[in-house]
């Protein structure tokens, strides 16, 4: 599909990250963008790259094709309200990023004939390292195919069904927090047995980033590479199995299942 003008309605913090993400990817020129916030001084740099940087949404929706809704919760429905009579369901298409907003909920306020998505980035979309959900309502297989190739200029997308969107948070976004405090425990242990915070903190963040990568790049279980480093009778070992003992495995799929639960139930 061809290059398209978008807006990112809602300059915030993941507004901005996304905005980065495509200006320093490529994937859209400053003079296609457009971003919008309450306070435009907050939005100084994109202005003077050459985006069109305004509080005025309806005139960022004129000028656009793709319309990425980074919005709080509570005001979704009534930016898209007071911009309905802007939106053509023949011009653009509507990405919201918008945590816990359904597709239907959006359908009921545009128009059930808009092209619409969903994506749950997680917040390493600040560095182009996004796992990126994805599902979508109405779409083209061209549409598909531009906001496919959108999230994987910030990372990483797959397309899931909505009923999968509060688990893809879980363990998409929550997980950030899940891998930290792991980390977090590592270097502890590290500083334990001798070293001081800034070089675990480098050893153990570097050692996570690797194991990741050779399940990326191999395509690999992770039993298979736990395999190659446990050897018979060896420290290894003798570390994870203390760990199982100590509940590490069960703790960390309790831990996912709450906070699960907790999206579902409240």
């Amino acid at each position: 599909m061809a290059a398209k003008k978008i807006a990112i309605i809602g300059g915030g913090n993941l507004g901005s990250s996304i905005a980065d993400g495509l200006l320093e990817s490529g994937f859209i020129k400053a003079k296609d963008l457009s971003i919008t916030r309450r306070n435009e001084k907050a939005l100084a740099r994109y202005k003077e790259q050459g985006a069109f940087v305004s509080s005025d949404n309806a005139e960022a929706i004129r000028r656009s094709e793709v319309l990425i809704i980074a919005l709080k919760p509570y005001n979704v429905r009534e930016i898209l309200q007071s911009v309905k009579k802007e939106l053509d369901p023949q011009k653009h298409m509507l990405i919201s990023v918008v945590t816990g907003v359904f597709m239907d909920e959006l359908a009921k306020i545009v128009g059930a004939r808009m092209p619409l998505f969903r994506a749950m980035p997680n917040t390493a979309i600040a560095i182009r390292q996004s796992m990126t959900c994805i599902c979508e309502q109405n779409a083209t297989a061209a549409q598909s195919k531009y906001v496919s190739d959108m999230f994987h200029q910030l990372g990483v997308a797959v397309n899931i069904d909505e009923k999968l969107m509060d688990a893809s948070t879980v363990l998409g976004a929550c997980g950030i927090a899940y891998a930290l405090r792991y980390i977090r425990a590592n270097i502890q242990g590290g500083i334990e047995i001798g070293f001081d915070a800034r070089t675990a903190n480098l050893i153990a963040a570097q050692t996570v980033k690797g194991a990741a990568e050779l399940l990326i790049r191999g395509n690999t279980h992770p039993e298979q590479e736990i395999d190659k480093v446990t050897t018979p009778k060896g420290c290894t070992i003798a570390g994870l199995n203390e760990m199982e003992h100590q509940g590490f495995s069960s703790s960390l799929i309790k831990g996912i299942t709450v906070s699960y639960n907790k999206i579902v139930k409240g």
